[in-house]
């Protein structure tokens, strides 16, 4: 059985109130995740392009 798996399972066999606190904590994990590789990106220029033309877009209208 894989992790992947191995969690559904888990998860599966929570209560509601179990279930209700696991989704609160992958939500702000979820979200701290996604924050991190934005940061990421915008440090490593990977959005530079986005933004040139977002203020292109500002200064045309």
């Amino acid at each position: 059985m894989s992790a992947i798996e191995e969690i559904e399972e888990a998860v599966r066999g929570l209560s509601a109130q179990e279930l209700a606190a696991f989704r609160a904590w992958f939500t702000e994990f979820d979200a701290a995740a996604w924050d991190r590789q934005i940061e990421q990106d915008i440090a490593a220029g990977r959005l530079d392009a986005l933004a040139d033309e977002a203020l292109d877009d500002l200064h045309l209208a």
